[in-house]
């Protein structure tokens, strides 16, 4: 298997500014973090921002988006892109589990790991997932890739950030019934704390090998008796090598090892990997001095996850992760000529906000999206990520099903 996925379509017209502008914009980017060297903590931020760079460009080049692996599993068959997500969570079991052993010696003791994304498991937890999911399938992307997106020019992803925004500002709303609801009384589950890490280390390795081997399984029932594509020949040079990187997209399963790793490499210095806690803190910030959503969001900031506390500054690691996400989104994009912005529709604006509402008021309620309640979650070993995630595909395989059927009935 190569280690990039060349494209066997004719590539669009060359657009010889852009890479000139993508070393400009990392030319820049690397000045910033100069910069960011003299502010307090700035260590701790430079790295988050180098982190959310290396984000950005794999997320960009290797096209990992969760809603888009979990649509071409679901619909075409095709489960290279899930294979990729459980890779990642599974390096990133292992790596957190390194980790958290250092933190928290005895996991039985009753003492969670500082800052790791495990949340309370209830029905709210469901609903959560349920609502991010459809608005994934409306909207077209999770909120993760709606961020790399815009480095694309995608015109749907602004109208869906604003709807996240939306969104959290109604869970905001909608937080404090439902905490007295069920997520007041609702269980913490950390898998280390009722297994160790041994045990819990086995059980989660287990589950996704096992939910791997049956993708797989079905696969090879799918393919069998169909003509093999033939393999795309690999570079043979370094300077193939190096234009490979910036035609096609990169390898899948090169995009879950390496979203892993940068996964467990950002704990070393600073919080799980999240991305929206800034987005979410902001909302609260702005709508909390207009006196527009409670003062008072019961327990919400007790619990660990992509936080909506507001912040003094904006200098915050989660801040410069996101910061380094887009930019090193943007340096990919353009350096692989694949910024093609065009003029966003109503029908663009319509589903961008009505999705990214979806995606906000799920991503509040189940404190983080699939980056932050998903995948760090799920890398801590805490059971809300596998809830949420549950939840999540449901809902998309209860939309493409009706898609499906909603096609059937058209064409009758």
């Amino acid at each position: 298997m190569s280690v990039v996925e060349i494209s066997t379509q004719s590539p669009p017209a060359p657009n010889a500014w852009q890479p000139w502008a993508a070393a400009a914009l990392l030319v820049l980017l690397g000045w910033f973090s100069t910069q960011l060297q003299t502010w307090t903590g700035g260590r701790t931020l430079v790295f988050a921002l180098s982190i959310g760079m290396a984000l950005g460009v794999v997320l960009q080049r290797t096209r990992f988006c969760f809603y888009c692996h979990a649509r071409d599993w679901l619909q075409q068959g095709d489960p290279r892109g899930i294979l990729a997500i459980v890779l990642a969570w599974a390096v990133g079991v292992v790596g957190m589990t390194v980790v958290q052993g250092s933190w928290v010696a005895n996991p039985q003791a009753g003492q969670f790991p500082p800052e790791m994304h495990i949340g309370p498991v209830s029905w709210v937890l469901v609903l959560a997932g349920l609502a991010f999911g459809a608005g994934m399938a409306v909207s077209g992307s999770c909120i993760s890739a709606h961020w790399y997106r815009l480095a694309e020019g995608s015109a749907v992803a602004p109208f869906a950030l604003i709807g996240t925004g939306l969104g959290f500002a109604l869970g905001f709303h909608s937080w404090n019934p439902l905490y007295s609801a069920a997520v007041a009384d609702a269980h913490v589950v950390w898998l280390p704390r009722y297994l160790g890490y041994g045990g819990a280390l086995a059980v989660q390795l287990g589950a996704l090998g096992l939910w791997a081997a049956w993708i797989w399984h079905r696969h090879l029932q799918r393919q069998a008796g169909k003509p093999h594509a033939s393999a795309a020949s690999a570079p043979q040079d370094l300077r193939s090598l190096w234009q490979s990187l910036w035609t096609g997209r990169w390898n899948y399963a090169l995009g879950g090892l390496l979203v892993g790793l940068i996964s467990v490499a950002a704990i070393v210095r600073m919080r799980p990997l999240g991305v929206t806690a800034t987005l979410g803190s902001q909302v609260r910030g702005a709508l909390q001095q207009h006196g527009w959503v409670p003062a008072r969001l019961d327990g919400l900031d007790g619990f660990a996850g992509c936080a909506t506390l507001p912040q003094e500054s904006w200098a915050t690691p989660n801040a410069l992760v996101l910061v380094g996400l887009i930019g090193g989104a943007f340096v990919a994009a353009l350096a692989s000529r694949q910024f093609a912005p065009r003029l966003p529709t109503a029908r663009d604006a319509l589903r961008g906000i009505a999705g990214g509402t979806l995606l906000g008021w799920g991503a509040m309620t189940g404190l983080g999206c699939t980056i932050g309640t998903l995948l760090s979650g799920g890398m801590a070993g805490a059971l809300s990520a596998w809830v949420f995630g549950a939840a999540m595909l449901a809902a998309l395989w209860l939309v493409f099903r009706w898609q499906d059927w909603l096609a059937a009935r058209r064409a009758a």
